[in-house]
């Protein structure tokens, strides 16, 4: 008896610190969607004839390009972060180290992003910003494939094979990050091209998987 109340006590605190990390995290998301907009360049007092904003976008076109996909890969990553959580019932130490790491590994890509503004984009800063959205893909499916392993913490509704379908599903993200990484060395339009990828991902990876056994 006292095993099982201990068991349930334990049960309930990992259920309140499941809680407590999926606002964490989201509080990150939220914040990077703003520091995102923050980075937009801004045009100065001069800019703002026709001639002015004509110039202006012609020479920051790139940078809003890049703003743009990072936009893009922060709302998609922060949708799978709602969807998979939904589906847990609790959290345990080793899975919060896991989204603790996705959270490090989010915020170097906002440094990655930042770095680009700043000493301008090239070679080094598309690369490191690639593999830190690898890193963001990675560790959120490492911290997926360890919560459904067992069932260990899935919500007792979730099926086991929605939990599979999930995982699969969401190879998409880290595959497309890590087809880009070479394109940071051939040029930025071909690089930013190059996330859009992910679509076709999607639909790869959403395939069901043919058993070819008779």
């Amino acid at each position: 008896m006292d095993n099982g109340r201990k068991d349930t006590a334990q049960l309930i605190r990992e259920e309140k610190q499941l809680r407590r990390l999926e606002v964490v995290m989201d509080v990150v998301f939220a914040l990077m969607i703003w520091r995102a907009f923050q980075l937009l360049p801004r045009p100065t007092k001069g800019d703002w004839t026709l001639e002015g904003m004509k110039a202006f976008m012609s020479v920051n076109a790139l940078g809003y390009v890049l703003i743009l996909v990072f936009l893009l890969i922060i709302i998609i990553y922060w949708i799978q972060n709602n969807v998979l959580f939904d589906n847990l019932d609790h959290t345990d130490g080793k899975h919060t180290a896991l989204s603790i790491l996705q959270i490090f590994s989010l915020l170097l890509f906002l440094y990655g992003i930042k770095l680009g503004m700043d000493v301008g984009a090239g070679v080094a800063t598309r690369a490191i910003e690639s593999i830190t959205a690898l890193l963001v893909g990675l560790t959120s499916a490492a911290a997926w494939r360890y919560a459904i392993k067992d069932r260990r913490l899935l919500a007792p509704e979730v099926t086991q094979q929605h939990a599979e379908k999930l995982r699969k599903r969401y190879y998409a993200e880290p595959v497309t990050a890590a087809i880009t990484i070479p394109f940071a060395f051939v040029g930025p339009i071909i690089w930013e091209l190059s996330w859009f990828l992910y679509p076709f991902m999607i639909k790869l990876f959403k395939r069901p998987h043919r058993d070819k056994t008779p």
